[in-house]
């Protein structure tokens, strides 16, 4: 196989292994917020099942939450699985599996928030949810942002654990091909690709992170 083939071959795995980073971030992200919530509210019925959400997604390995994501609808319903629901079977599995991971550092970062700022923001006439998108989420923003990094850039990584039910992402195919010519460079080939995608994320991050540094 010519080299450029094989690039364009690795470059369709890669908008694959996009596609379902771009799905998870915008899918996870808000979703952790009010996982968040839930997770510090005062009532049991509440942080209890959070708290226990949270402590499982976490606990298991994503690889296994894909596969009952995608086998559940069968083997629990007895739901026809169609070849196409595979891409949205990982996509829904990576977005339940950050969200717990996001929702956890959303409650570090809102916790490290000293109370007397909300309750000095109230004194002043704001309501408590104007007090917490107004004074203390940009606060939050910036401090979560290192971590938020640091999943963002673990994210791309895990796209490759979608060959677990036969999502053609980048890996799978670099695999098949390094398997196909006896060769590394496409598993060289493929490092780059995930280097330089977890490059450009970061200083995307680095560059946000900047602008806010006036809430140091």
């Amino acid at each position: 196989m010519a080299f450029g083939t094989m690039l364009l071959q690795l470059g369709g795995g890669m908008l694959v292994s996009v596609l379902i980073y771009v799905s998870t971030a915008v899918l996870a992200v808000p979703l952790a917020l009010p996982l968040a919530f839930a997770r510090m509210s005062k009532y049991r019925a509440l942080r209890l099942p959070s708290a226990a959400y949270i402590s499982f997604m976490r606990g298991t390995p994503l690889m296994l939450q894909i596969l009952v994501v995608y086998f559940g609808p069968w083997y629990l319903l007895g739901i026809r699985i169609d070849f196409s629901y595979k891409l949205y079977a990982v996509i829904i599995a990576f977005a339940l599996n950050y969200a717990a991971y996001f929702a956890e550092i959303y409650r570090a970062g809102i916790e490290s928030i000293p109370i007397g700022q909300r309750e000095a923001a109230q004194v002043l006439g704001y309501t408590k949810a104007q007090a917490f998108f107004r004074i203390v989420m940009p606060q939050v923003v910036k401090r979560i942002l290192p971590p938020m990094t640091n999943e963002a850039i673990t994210l791309i990584k895990d796209t490759s654990l979608a060959f677990a039910i036969g999502v053609m992402e980048m890996f799978t195919y670099a695999r098949q091909i390094a398997s196909a010519q006896k060769s590394m460079l496409p598993l060289a080939a493929a490092a780059a690709f995930y280097y330089i995608f977890n490059a450009a994320v970061a200083w995307l991050m680095g560059r946000f992170e900047k602008r806010l540094a006036y809430y140091r």
